[in-house]
């Protein structure tokens, strides 16, 4: 008889002691996992700055222009085969990609369009410079990134330049432009355009910058 209440005694502690040993590895176990995610909790990712390069809708006038980097210049001259003046690439370009007729002058062409400030210049409007001593005495076809094309003088070629060099930015007039993007044609224009009669002798170079053009 005296044996029985031990016998239980020890049954009941032996239970006590599995449950706190399942309880302490129950908590250790959740312990060992970490906090559950809490939706949405990243921290967002700043979006990068994007680069802006103005669009008129005019690239075609500008992808014109590209194509003819390398041609030959001659004063007076207007078609691939016979080269161009800085004036006569201008025509020719904005002839065949947007069927618009410009003056044949650079003086003519600084009054056409409307005046656009430098941070509204985009690919395809005419950007000019002074180089001569007289306003407008270049022109040339903005391409995007600060570049333009353009014919310089008598022994060079068509070529690409970058307007931010000291000789340009210093030369600069001001852009306008000359098409409406909602004014280009549907269709392409002539791919040639019939040759102007060439100026007189008498007349003066355009552009006679052909040192710095050869540099």
């Amino acid at each position: 008889m005296p044996q029985r209440p031990l016998r239980l005694f020890s049954l009941d502690a032996s239970r006590t002691a599995a449950l706190a040993v399942s309880a302490a590895a129950l908590l250790l176990a959740a312990c060992a996992g970490g906090p559950p995610a809490r939706q949405g909790a990243s921290v967002p990712r700043a979006p990068g700055k994007p680069m802006i390069d103005p669009s008129a809708g005019l690239e075609e006038i500008s992808i014109q222009a590209m194509s003819l980097v390398g041609t030959p210049y001659r004063y007076g001259g207007n078609t691939p085969d016979s080269g161009f003046d800085c004036s006569g690439l201008v025509r020719y370009v904005v002839q065949r990609a947007a069927n618009v007729s410009l003056p044949r002058t650079t003086e003519q062409m600084g009054q056409r369009g409307s005046s656009l400030d430098r941070s509204q210049v985009a690919s395809g409007d005419l950007v000019f410079f002074n180089t001569t001593g007289r306003a407008n005495s270049h022109v040339g076809i903005y391409v995007g990134q600060n570049r333009f094309v353009h014919a310089p003088a008598t022994g060079g070629t068509v070529r690409l330049e970058d307007m931010g060099k000291s000789y340009w930015a210093s030369r600069y007039n001001g852009a306008r432009r000359v098409v409406a993007a909602s004014n280009l044609p549907m269709m392409p224009a002539p791919a040639r355009e019939a040759p102007s009669p060439a100026p007189a002798p008498a007349q003066e170079d355009d552009d006679p910058i052909a040192a710095f053009a050869r540099q």
